[in-house]
């Protein structure tokens, strides 16, 4: 006879969600051996840098990704910052999509480090199945990256990404249907999907903070504050009704950001930062999706709920922060209402699906080249730019490395990579002749 019990623990559906532990940082810190262990901060350290990944050592003194570089760099001063390499990541993030693969026919990328999954073999299994596929899942995704991440599990795609959260970091958690309800009930409801700032304030005037509040609502009620598709959408999610299926995602057409205010806006300067802010946030997506953008748009939604929307398209697709920022700003200048401004969305399109050779390339002050004097005997060339900290080296006799720092004719240089463990730092002159570019994929060796 079957237990009772036994039927609590298992549900008609399993969901995965597997969400790689800081994963630009993890990937700096198993590349370059001396850094595990340190706080690590991915980005640039121009003006108007971000942070582009923080590692747990680094996130315990308050940095997170998206903060300004300037503001993580005074809350843990001792951090090494580094510039992003994107394409160690890709390369990373292709072997974690292909350990899922192998586990699941269907994989649902969400973006480089993060994806969903259903495994047949997991239909209508019990917790303890379940607990046993993931844990398993984990194994192999750490055994070929050498980088670990947190898997959740739920009935639906909601509740395994909630458990993912809660499983962080480097950790594993199962939702079951007996305990799904306890689970979601006192999570904050822009733990939702769909839940903003704008959603948010609404609940929060009917007393509503928590999904379990949410979840209590009458329909009606929740339509009326929401509207129709959105309210009914976050009703059922409350309640742990979740059918969206886990399927492979087309490349999207575009990428974007936008934000409602809380107060109108009603100077130019206030729009300026908001527009810079939207398209960083869309400058993100574009870039983790290893693609350039041609065209910038950028709405504009009055106090009185008039909409404008400018856009300019260029010949050349681009990546380049300060330039996408640039194009959107003026747009704005011409789309600005008369009294406040509401809403501000920026998006990019016109994608590309040839991957910039950089990632977040406007994130790293840029450093103009030098030329050298021209002489009878040698032409007048252009110098490649100097060394700077983060560069990939190899040396003749120290093999692979990456520079420490560099000035005054010197460059320090740390000779390591994934499977020699901590490497030796090595001083040696700027224009030593053994000393070239590397491919930063050498790193992963």
């Amino acid at each position: 006879m079957t237990d009772p019990a036994d039927l609590e623990d298992r549900s008609g559906r399993w969901v995965l969600h597997l969400d790689m532990d800081a994963f630009f940082a993890a990937a700096e810190q198993l590349t370059r051996p001396t850094l595990r262990e340190r706080p690590v901060l991915v980005g640039g350290l121009g003006p108007r840098a971000v942070v582009a990944g923080a590692s747990y050592q680094a996130r315990v003194f308050g940095a997170r990704s998206a903060m300004p570089m300037g503001q993580a760099r005074r809350l843990c001063p001792h951090a090494v910052v580094v510039p992003p390499r994107g394409a160690v990541y890709r390369a990373l993030s292709e072997d974690v999509m292909a350990v899922l693969a192998d586990a699941a026919p269907v994989v649902e990328p969400v973006s480089l480090d993060e994806a969903f999954l259903e495994p047949p073999a997991l239909a209508g299994a019990s917790v303890a199945e379940v607990v046993g596929f993931a844990t398993a899942l984990r194994t192999a995704v750490l055994a070929r990256t050498g980088l670990p991440g947190s898997v959740g599990a739920g009935s639906g795609k909601q509740v395994a990404k909630i458990a993912s959260d809660l499983a962080k970091p480097d950790g594993l958690r199962v939702v079951g249907p007996a305990e799904e309800r306890a689970v979601l009930a006192p999570l904050p409801v822009r733990s939702l999907w769909g839940v903003g700032p704008v959603a948010q304030a609404a609940l929060g005037k009917v007393g509503v903070a928590t999904i379990g509040e949410l979840a209590a609502m009458d329909l009606r009620e929740v339509t009326g504050l929401l509207g129709g598709a959105v309210g009914g959408e976050l009703h059922r999610l409350a309640r742990g009704i979740d059918e969206r299926p886990v399927a492979p995602r087309g490349a999207a057409k575009q990428v974007s950001a936008e934000t409602t205010f809380d107060a109108d806006l009603t100077t130019m300067s206030a729009v300026h930062d908001a527009v810079a802010r939207m398209a960083e946030a869309a400058h993100r997506r574009l870039v983790e999706s290893g693609r350039a953008a041609r065209t910038v748009s950028v709405k504009i939604r009055s106090a009185d709920f008039t909409t404008a929307s400018r856009s300019e398209t260029a010949a050349v697709a681009s990546t380049d922060l300060t330039t996408l920022t640039a194009v959107a700003q003026r747009l704005a200048r011409g789309a600005v209402p008369e009294g406040g401004v509401r809403l501000i969305g920026v998006s990019l399109a016109g994608l590309s699906d040839a991957a910039p050779p950089t990632l977040f390339p406007a994130l790293v002050e840029p450093v103009e080249p030098v030329a050298p004097q021209a002489t009878a005997e040698q032409p007048h060339v252009a110098a490649e730019r100097p060394w700077r900290a983060g560069d990939d080296v190899r040396h003749a006799a120290h093999g692979h490395g990456w520079v420490q720092g560099a000035g005054h004719g010197r460059v320090t240089v740390r000779f390591e990579t994934r499977s020699t463990g901590p490497g030796r730092a090595v001083t040696l002159a700027a224009d030593d002749p053994d000393l070239l570019r590397a491919d930063p994929l050498d790193s992963l060796r």
